[in-house]
């Protein structure tokens, strides 16, 4: 079915233009259109309409042919596609002279049916204008060249196949069919197999994945216990680093004990003024200071103290006299006798015939005296600064001072106590000494 357009002039003259089946532009048809000969129109319409109409449409054509550019004015109406119906009739749209009707119904179904005639003979509608043409025609040489390609490949691949022209042997065939059959059934039996086997591996792989959850469990229990043994060995190794950080702070502070002299730590002599002191007891008296028996007690204490210790260090057993440490109440213990002697006093009014206190200050410088003479066997330098002798101390070659409190002024005997103090203290660096060269 095709689109017209109808038009209709000034001078009454009606028109009819094709449009284009694509862009649905007017047409102008070529002349060849109305000049076609009888025979023509015989061969293109020969099915469609008898030899009289073709006639007597081709002279109501030629004789009613106006054309188109003299045309003064005109009337259009658009008649869409799709409004005709199959019979190929056309529908005039506007104002048409009763004598220009059948010339246009003429013309027009001749052309109309020319067109359908040629939409007919092929997949492309008609009429076409001329860019639509050129389109159509560079679509149709793309799809040319695709199909020339794809035939191409397919004889290609025909002649790689080795199929040929010549003629088939029908008994080769069959017997390449029945052993197309046989390896079929071959194949089947072989696919049936694979199947058993397929269903033997698979009861299999069940198993193993019954195994392997097995194992995963085990591996997760295995894993607990092992962090827990890290754990454990973490918390051990953080006990034996914190062992080892006290066992070298232990030994730290022994080797600091052991290079710490214990007698010089424990007994410090010293002095304070004209009295001598051991840890800050003065021991002696003078008029002008007053000094506790108390205080002068527990310094006898301390000295004492001192001299049993150096003793048992150098392994000294006393002949005599033994001095027994007894803090503010220290005594000199006469081994034949079997008598204490005090190292203490208590003041107040002393009687010519009360020498005690005298007698264990003397049996004291004596048992020095033996710790003096046990250290010379040993070390033939060892020397003190003051000499002893029956209860006297010299300073020089001169001068002496006893150390007995009867007929014995308080300053000399506070000077002996004195001069007795810092042969202890040279006896104490002695021991010192011979401790730290590993003795």
């Amino acid at each position: 079915m095709n689109s017209n357009r109808v038009e209709q002039g000034k001078s009454g003259m009606t028109r009819v233009h094709f449009l284009c089946q694509r862009c649905d532009l007017p047409l102008r048809l070529d002349s060849s259109f109305s000049e076609m000969s009888r025979e023509m129109f015989k061969e293109l319409t020969e099915p469609l309409s008898n030899i009289s109409d073709m006639e007597e449409s081709i002279q109501l054509i030629r004789r009613d042919e106006v054309p188109y550019e003299e045309a003064e004015g005109f009337s259009q109406s658009f008649v869409p596609r799709g409004s005709f119906e199959e019979s190929n009739d056309f529908t005039l749209v506007g104002d048409c002279g009763p004598g220009s009707l059948g010339t246009m119904s003429i013309r027009a179904k001749v052309t109309g049916q020319l067109f359908d005639m040629m939409s007919g003979y092929s997949e492309i509608d008609h009429p076409l204008c001329e860019e639509c043409t050129d389109h159509l025609l560079d679509t149709l040489d793309h799809q040319l060249k695709i199909a020339e390609d794809e035939s191409k490949e397919y004889k290609e691949f025909l002649d790689n196949l080795g199929y040929s022209e010549e003629v088939i042997n029908e008994g080769e065939l069959d017997e390449e069919l029945s052993q197309l059959m046989f390896e079929e059934r071959r194949l089947k039996y072989e696919l049936e197999k694979t199947e058993e086997d397929r269903a033997r591996v698979a009861q299999q792989l069940n198993v193993e994945k019954e195994k392997g959850s097995k194992l995963e469990e085990d591996e997760e229990k295995y894993w607990k216990e092992f962090n827990d043994k890290c754990r454990m060995a973490i918390e051990l190794e953080e006990d034996q680093r914190s062992a080892d950080n006290q066992l070298k702070y232990a030994q730290a502070q022994l080797d600091r004990l052991k290079k710490t002299n214990v007698f010089n730590a424990t007994f410090h002599i010293w002095h304070d003024g004209e009295f001598g002191t051991i840890n800050d007891f003065r021991l002696g008296r003078l008029p002008g200071t007053t000094v506790e028996w108390s205080e002068i007690n527990a310094a006898w204490g301390q000295v004492v103290l001192l001299l049993v210790s150096l003793s048992n260090k150098i392994g000294l057993v006393f002949k005599k006299y033994r001095p027994v440490p007894y803090g503010n109440h220290s005594y000199i213990e006469v081994l034949d006798e079997k008598k204490e002697l005090p190292l203490y006093g208590s003041g107040g009014i002393r009687f010519l015939w009360d020498t005690k206190f005298d007698s264990a200050m003397v049996a004291f410088l004596e048992c020095l005296q033996q710790f003096r003479d046990e250290v010379e066997k040993e070390d033939s330098s060892f020397n003190l600064p003051y000499k002893m002798s029956k209860g006297k101390i010299f300073e020089g070659d001169k001068a002496q001072y006893s150390i007995k409190m009867q007929f014995n002024s308080e300053e000399q005997w506070t000077k002996a106590l004195k001069y007795m103090l810092t042969n202890l203290k040279w006896a104490l660096a002695w021991l010192s000494a011979r401790k730290s060269l590993g003795d």
